[in-house]
């Protein structure tokens, strides 16, 4: 069906080959696409067409990424095509972060982090839109409904009321928190290095408005467990090489406790079959923590 696809394409219809790309979570049909008589790349994104609105949202805001000059894919196309939505962006030549870090010494690491965490802060001079309502008041929401989904789920985790207890007392920290430009889902496996140089970002599939500081607990779920130099060097790199404030502390303890009750939720809804192993990346952060006791991880040195 693909070749069908491809040929009533003006764009993509003189191509060379096309390869089927299965990794991550995403539920798009991914496709990189190499077109003839010229050295451009392009990924080609199918979509159910009952999310081309939003999809329209996400092209625009890689429209906007770029007069920001950052280090990202570019939106060139979007469009319904028999019964399908599609994007196409162009295709950023390298690794996932997670396999460069294989190869890297941990100084190396480090340094990939640290650019990493340089590219995030410019991503985060986007503002939200104004009708976009206060952070405080969308997360505290959001966060209302899945603890109330977590309580009604079968799968507990231990010592959770401890963990309640922590996110009801840091609650107020979210006010007047800034509302910018949120990736959303920022770690190795969305980030692109070729030869431990940092290249840029992809996948702004669940970007979000809120708080920047949200943007890290990403590093507390799955970035600590690939790279600990790395996760060091992406908050040092985001901070210009100074150490993080208390408050920036508190508030990435409150988002991962957060996120306790939603993983759980999501995981249990999307990918059932996974529970085992994000109920042992929660166990880790914990014990990062010490259940809340510590806010800063144990693995930060």
């Amino acid at each position: 069906m693909i070749e069908q696809l491809l040929k009533e394409m003006p764009l993509l219809k003189d191509y060379k080959e096309f390869k089927k790309i299965n990794k991550g979570f995403s539920s798009d049909e991914k496709y990189l696409i190499a077109l003839k008589n010229s050295d451009e790349k392009y990924m080609l994104r199918f979509f159910p067409i009952s999310q081309f609105e939003d999809r329209e949202k996400e092209f625009a805001i890689l429209k906007t990424i770029e007069s920001y000059s950052i280090k990202a894919i570019k939106a060139i196309e979007i469009g319904k095509i028999q019964e399908h939505g599609y994007i196409v962006t162009t295709y950023m030549d390298g690794n996932d972060v997670e396999e460069e870090l294989l190869v890297l010494t941990e100084r190396e690491q480090y340094q990939l982090g640290f650019e990493a965490g340089q590219e995030l802060l410019n991503l985060h001079k986007i503002q939200a839109p104004k009708h976009i309502e206060s952070w405080y008041e969308r997360k505290s929401l959001k966060h209302k409904k899945y603890v109330e989904a977590y309580l009604a789920c079968p799968i507990k985790i231990d010592q959770d009321e401890k963990i309640l207890q922590f996110i009801d007392n840091h609650m107020l920290l979210m006010e007047n928190r800034p509302n910018i430009f949120q990736h959303d889902d920022y770690h190795p496996s969305n980030l692109i290095a070729q030869e431990g140089k940092f290249k840029g970002i992809i996948d702004f599939g669940r970007y979000d408005w809120g708080d920047p500081i949200h943007e890290f607990l990403k590093i507390g779920i799955f970035t600590r467990n690939i790279s600990v130099p790395f996760s060091i060097g992406q908050i040092k790199g985001y901070f210009n090489g100074k150490e993080p404030s208390d408050e920036f502390w508190a508030l990435y303890s409150l988002y991962l406790a957060m996120c306790v009750f939603s993983t759980i939720v999501w995981t249990l809804k999307t990918i059932p079959e996974d529970m085992d192993n994000m109920r042992n990346r929660i166990n880790i952060f914990l014990d990062d923590h010490q259940y809340f006791k510590n806010v800063k991880p144990s693995w930060y040195k």
